[in-house]
């Protein structure tokens, strides 16, 4: 099996393609990286994809999509900062898929960190260690804290390259003002983050991407001035004396022109780098770090390993695992509701799931979203009875559910928003960015949960499970009930609310 990375990142559009080893294991046999700079035009927050930047976008993945498809890999495509952050990022990535026919995942500064952690992981031997991740990209700067696999602290912080330079640099030329201000603005940024940072505590410190990278190539190139320059840096280390050095020659370099003569730098990166060194230098200070290690891995082969780690869990029954229900757990004990209900109604929407997945035909991860979305689907409760449901939704909309990409994010928002009242319409904003076959997926499973739900109308877990049988025109679920009991709400709910799921599936519903 082959699979394909691509990392949507504000600055660069970065593909790995690769090919799966035994045990988990696996081998770049393709790269290609564009410089897009997809945030063109905004200062401070990114607020718009502009069409010149979305039609570089377009072609750039068209090129990728070939590539990936010339070795026959399956792709995932991830979006961070820009995307996440743009106003009319729903439309983009509309017109991305229309086009191009790939399928962005939008994911949080929280599970960009996640992933860029995995990255590292399989590249620098420190898993044993409490190790720091640092990514400076072209919109945002995450950290990550992990060891022995287990992620301690992650976050991300609109601190990057391209755009510190758009508000500082503009015509890309530098002095000591400029410098001056720039320093002030990250240092201002980082105050908190790297007050905590400490707090948790660190052994080692890895740095990953762009500006690290970057700093990393031309360090070495000043060291081995007679080998030929690596595009990519792993494992190696360098101090804060010789990051100095480098400081030192970009910062003394007013414009890009003189910046592109400095031996190791990438000339397309030229204009930004000095931001970058500016962030990096205050990350430097405020921690006091000594020296750091370049990850040659970072979110596209975070992404791999997720992907693998997701196929893996496949190959068993599917479940919420690790950190996607660590997530979900934390997000349910913060809210005030009947757990034991919906911990009640996602056991028997699974039960009835699983029987039925031959008429389902779903991608298995929709397994995990049902899950999600019925643990989670009465957490509105504590702020209103009657439109419980919309707050479900608002508070899983905007919550950091590690492990989930902003698309999967709202498909489980949606589920959980249409486990009663009315049924999925297009007017329905959250409902309506879907893409086709993500709001079919959404009837589905919503349509399982209004039944599951139904099945404990009294939150007295009469039920103990559901046995369901298919005939040709009809579908029957069979309760199974605890010592006998009357269950008459419970089949009055059934039939109230059996409707979606008739529509969806095209069949009658019975309780047997």
């Amino acid at each position: 099996m082959n699979l394909a990375a691509i990392d949507i990142g504000t600055n660069s559009f970065h593909l790995i393609v690769v090919k799966i080893k035994n045990g988990g294991n696996f081998e770049i046999i393709d790269r290609e990286r564009e410089v897009i700079r997809l945030g063109e035009g905004n200062v401070g927050d990114i607020k718009f994809i502009n069409p010149n930047a979305a039609k570089r976008a377009i072609s750039a993945l068209r090129r990728f999509k070939k590539i990936a498809e010339s070795h026959d890999a399956k792709i995932r495509a991830v979006a961070t900062s820009a995307v996440r952050e743009a106003l009319n990022k729903n439309e983009f990535i509309k017109q991305v898929y229309e086009k191009t026919g790939i399928e962005i995942e939008v994911v949080s500064g929280y599970e960009e960190a996640r992933l860029i952690y995995l990255g590292v992981l399989k590249a620098v031997p420190v898993y044993d260690k409490q190790v720091l991740c640092i990514d400076i990209g072209g919109g945002s700067t995450e950290f990550a804290i992990g060891k022995e696999g287990n992620l301690k602290y992650a976050t991300s912080i609109k601190l990057g390259a391209v755009r510190l330079t758009q508000r500082f640099f503009p015509d890309y030329a530098i002095n000591k003002e400029r410098i001056k201000a720039c320093k002030k603005w990250v240092e201002g940024e980082l105050y908190k983050i790297t007050k905590e940072i400490k707090k948790i505590g660190c052994e080692l410190y890895v740095g990953s991407s762009g500006t690290i990278m970057s700093t990393g190539l031309m360090i070495y190139s000043k060291k081995n001035k007679k080998s030929s320059q690596p595009k990519i840096l792993n494992n190696f280390t360098f101090t804060y004396k010789e990051f100095l050095e480098v400081k030192k020659n970009i910062l003394n370099a007013v414009t890009p022109e003189e910046r592109m003569k400095i031996k190791g730098l990438d000339e397309k990166r030229a204009d930004i780098i000095p931001a970058g060194i500016i962030i990096l230098d205050t990350i430097f200070e405020k921690l006091n770090i000594k020296k750091i290690t370049i990850s040659g891995y970072a979110l596209r082969e975070g992404i791999i390993i997720d992907t693998l780690q997701k196929e893996k869990r496949r190959t068993a029954q599917p479940k919420l695992c690790d950190i996607r229900f660590d997530s979900v757990k934390h997000l349910s004990e913060s809210c005030n509701y009947d757990r034991k209900h919906c911990n009640h109604v996602a056991k028997l929407a699974l039960s009835i799931y699983d029987q039925l997945s031959k008429e389902l035909k779903l991608r298995n991860e929709c397994r995990e979203y049902l899950e999600a979305a019925a643990i989670l689907h009465d957490i509105g409760y504590h702020i209103s009875h009657s439109q419980h449901h919309r707050h479900s939704q608002y508070i899983i909309l905007h919550s950091e559910l590690l492990g989930f990409n902003e698309t999967e994010i709202r498909i489980i928002a949606n589920v959980a928003r249409y486990h009663r009242k009315s049924h999925p319409k297009e007017t329905h904003k959250e409902f309506s960015v879907l893409t086709r076959k993500n709001k079919n997926v959404v009837r589905k499973l919503a349509a399982i949960l209004r039944l599951a739900d139904s099945f404990d109308r009294t939150h007295g877990q009469l039920v103990a499970d559901v046995k369901v049988s298919v005939n040709s025109g009809k579908i029957i679920f069979t309760p199974v009930v605890k010592n006998n009991k009357a269950i008459d709400l419970e089949k009055w709910s059934f039939n109230r609310r059996k409707s979606l799921f008739e529509e969806t599936f095209g069949k009658k519903a019975e309780v047997g």
